[in-house]
């Protein structure tokens, strides 16, 4: 009787998240378009719309969607619904922090951008500093009271075993901190931290619904040089990771890169290795700990007006970026090759350089090179995977629970 009971409950909460998923991918839908979607029969969409609609996670639409034209009574649309919480971002780089306040809707309520120096994290601890931050952010909107479901931090860097920090980052000093569980025990809210190139990859999925059945990698070619692979499987349609493919090695005993390796791909293809190849500094000088955007624009105008250094720094940053798919493609098949950053604004500099990088492989020689999509403005796929990734974890937590509090079950 109570494995049956169990077994009930495992369904329900199931279907539950079929139809949350449903409408987070495709969203506002009729009852008729999400049981379409999951497969679901009537009877049981009813029963489980009507459920979530009862808890306060769902609510429903009369109205047409724009654009749309209808004759006699609208049909009732089901959505996420906007009041059951909020959710804050906070995206993390060598330049910059991002912090974004959502609600469950995914609609942007409040945004606060700031820049980071180098010195930052030498001078306050990590922890304290999201602590502070996270805490301007809730006093700037009072009115979310209670109902802050979590925060999700974006970072560069290699995780720890437990995801609480950060063995090593391109951010000066942010390693070697247990971030998560220190804003836990001073905010009492859930935190999660995700590495920036696993985003990218999850991010132009939801952006590019076409990319779900298909095997994609995404390399960030700017301050550093980073990936994400995203694979289906059986199991799931975007399983995948985050590569530390700028610190394959490239060139043994070569260029010192900023983790401290020599050769890294990073140390010839990254801004500040171009920057340094421009202008003929040493290989084992060390990296700037960040290069303007105005200097790199410089050395691209340099390029483009015929600097052979210039260019040769470009080809090396090709060379390299080359050399490190040529190995990837050899282990892993990839139907599309996603190029996103500042510097992919450079890319007709380094085509030649990638391409024949490629084809130093067998698999490169034998396949080419995957179709290559350009994305200069990486902050929209790394903010829209770092987005979906805490809503719909909200979502499985809704799922599982059997109401919300009476006082936010009212859509906005």
């Amino acid at each position: 009787m109570a494995q049956g009971v169990a077994d009930t409950e495992m369904i329900r909460r199931q279907n539950r998240l079929l139809v949350l998923d449903a409408l987070r991918r495709h969203g506002p839908l009729s009852r008729s378009q999400v049981a379409t979607l999951t497969g679901l029969s009537n009877a049981t969409l009813t029963a489980i719309a009507t459920d979530l609609v009862g808890d306060g996670i769902i609510t429903e639409l009369a109205e047409p969607q724009a654009g749309v034209k209808s004759r006699g009574r609208p049909a009732v649309q089901l959505v996420h619904n906007r009041g059951a919480g909020f959710v804050l971002l906070i995206e993390l780089d060598v330049n910059r922090c991002r912090m974004s306040l959502l609600d469950y809707g995914g609609v942007l309520i409040d945004r606060v951008e700031s820049g980071v120096g180098p010195t930052l994290f030498s001078e306050v601890a990590p922890a304290a500093w999201f602590i502070e931050r996270i805490g301007h952010m809730i006093g700037r909107n009072a009115d979310i009271g209670n109902t802050l479901h979590g925060v999700s931090i974006s970072v560069q860097g290699i995780l720890d075993g437990e995801g609480h920090g950060l063995t090593w980052s391109p951010i000066p000093h942010l390693s070697g901190h247990d971030i998560v569980t220190a804003i836990n025990n001073r905010l009492g809210l859930a935190v999660r931290l995700f590495k920036r190139g696993r985003l990218m990859a999850d991010g132009m999925r939801w952006l590019d619904p076409g990319l779900a059945k298909s095997s994609i990698a995404t390399i960030y070619i700017g301050s550093t040089i980073g990936m994400g692979l995203t694979l289906p499987t059986d199991s799931s349609p975007s399983a995948g990771l985050a590569t530390e493919f700028g610190h394959m090695i490239h060139m043994p005993g070569g260029a010192l890169c900023r983790c401290g390796a020599r050769g890294c791909i990073e140390a010839y293809a990254a801004d500040y290795a171009v920057l340094r190849a421009a202008y003929s500094v040493p290989e084992h000088a060390t990296p700037a700990s960040a290069v303007p955007p105005a200097d790199f624009q410089h050395i691209f105008a340099r390029a483009r007006q015929g600097d052979r250094a210039a260019q040769r720094a470009f080809a090396a940053a090709g060379s390299a970026i080359g050399h490190g798919i040529s190995r990837l493609i050899s282990i892993v098949e990839i139907d599309k090759l996603i190029l996103l950053g500042p510097n992919t604004a450079a890319y007709d500099l380094m085509e030649t350089a990638i391409a024949e990088g490629a084809a130093a492989s067998l698999m490169g020689r034998m396949r080419g090179l995957p179709p290559i999509q350009l994305v200069p403005d990486a902050g929209e796929p790394i903010y829209r995977g770092l987005m979906m990734k805490t809503l719909t974890e909200i979502d499985r937590t809704f799922a599982d629970r059997a109401s919300l509090p009476a006082a936010r079950r009212s859509a906005e």
